[in-house]
């Protein structure tokens, strides 16, 4: 069955976006790409891209050269627009839409009757809903959901990603899909689109419904978390091995602890729990404690490099060499968004009396916001020379070394040198 959906114009060509408009130009769909960064779209419009993911250059390389995605700063017509922005937070962990309503009222001067809109980033419940508002506010011309129910003139849906960095290109196609429309004709066409590319399940519900389903997923995995994050300083408290205490608790048939770290990073599961305290405060008791506990595991690993540090000082003069293994906010990719290794490694860089390497091979250089003293090294120079090895993320690279491989102090947050 042919697709209705000659064009599609995806808004947005980070982590998601980009991947997504080339997987639907790899089905032969006209994509147009928008974004606001000049030298993001240049990159596309040569077959490049700026970020690392397995797979995505060749697809972004072919679907250019064949004529099927191309990149634009401006929102041009199109059959179905996917708006793929950030959603942060503000001061007080409020939720920032500004991303949100900017990408609405630009493609809302280009829209026509019949369009499909579907919003993928993770936001607050509701927000479909104010983004059909912004929209009718500046085309009174069109109806809305919101208007006109299932006679509207332009459909809106949301469906949230739920990929993993260093495997989207296969899970945009495997994963299932929960596509939530303002109305059941709206879920109805967005579930057509995704099926040009998606193996997996696509299921049908109401936008709320799929903007609150995005939030549970990751609160959920934030709070089990936080419990593993938890017991590893209250083991350390105790003078007890976190790391044998949960692979023995494991052990139990019903239990399933995940693996502790210096906190939690990433767009998702770090901002995601805050939309839902946000609009009810009073009722996200765990969901805010949870939070909270991964927050402050980066100032608890301050505090343990701090200690080791002035162990150091007591031994040796002049600057103290610490060592940083790894930037990103998980394994083997180049993301950085708010990773607690960057925030970790940033304050170490500012400590008066300390040397500091950043040893992160999934990058050239350092992001221009670190402001301190630190270079950036290789990892079996930073090994030998470091008066404390500091290992926060499990790269790849990192897992064939062992700790007595290290001269000076090893502070391990990921248990893999044990």
């Amino acid at each position: 069955m042919k697709s209705e959906f000659k064009t599609v114009s995806v808004i947005g060509l980070g982590y998601i976006g980009l991947p997504t408009a080339a997987m639907l130009a790899s089905r032969k769909v006209n994509v147009i790409g928008v974004d606001v960064n000049e030298n993001a779209v240049q990159a596309v419009n040569r077959g490049e891209i700026l970020i690392t993911e397995p797979d995505l250059d060749m697809v972004v390389s072919a679907a250019v050269n064949q004529g099927y995605l191309r990149a634009t700063t401006t929102p041009e017509k199109a059959d179905a627009f996917i708006v793929a922005v950030p959603t942060p937070f503000c001061d007080g962990h409020k939720p920032d839409l500004s991303y949100v309503e900017s990408a609405a009222r630009s493609i809302a001067k280009v829209l026509e009757k019949g369009n499909l809109i579907i919003l993928e980033s993770t936001s607050p419940v509701t927000t479909t809903d104010q983004m059909a508002g912004w929209l009718a506010e500046e085309r009174p011309d069109l109806t809305f959901p919101h208007q006109a129910g299932e006679d509207c003139d332009v459909c809106l849906a949301y469906c949230p990603e739920r990929v993993l960095p260093g495997r989207i290109m296969q899970e945009l196609i495997r994963n299932d899909r929960v596509v939530g429309g303002m109305t059941p004709h709206c879920s109805r066409r967005a579930i057509d689109l995704y099926k040009i590319f998606v193996d997996g399940a696509c299921i049908e519900t109401s936008s709320r419904v799929a903007e609150m389903c995005k939030l549970v997923e990751n609160s959920f995995r934030d709070v089990n978390i936080a419990f593993a994050n938890e017991l590893s300083m209250i083991c350390d408290e105790l003078s007890i091995d976190v790391w044998e205490t949960i692979a023995l608790a494991n052990r139990h048939p019903r239990v399933n602890i995940l693996q502790p770290g210096p906190g939690v990073g990433g767009h998702c599961i770090a901002v995601d729990p805050w939309f839902i305290v946000s609009q009810s405060p009073e009722q996200a008791k765990l969901i805010r404690t949870a939070r909270e506990v991964n927050d402050s595991k980066p100032e608890w690993v301050l505090g343990q490099v701090v200690q080791a540090i002035a162990k150091v000082r007591q031994q040796k003069d002049g600057p103290v060499k610490v060592a940083c293994f790894g930037l990103a906010f998980k394994p083997d990719i180049d993301d950085l968004r708010e990773s607690p290794a960057l925030q970790i490694a940033k304050t170490l860089s500012m400590l008066d009396g300390v040397e500091m390497t950043a040893v992160e091979p999934f990058i050239s250089e350092l992001p221009e916001s670190f402001s301190g003293k630190c270079t950036l090294g290789k990892t079996s120079v930073a090994q030998k020379s470091a008066d404390i090895a500091l290992l926060l993320v499990d790269h790849t690279e990192f897992r064939s070394l062992k700790r007595k491989d290290f001269p000076g102090i090893v502070i391990d947050t990921k248990g893999i040198w044990d």
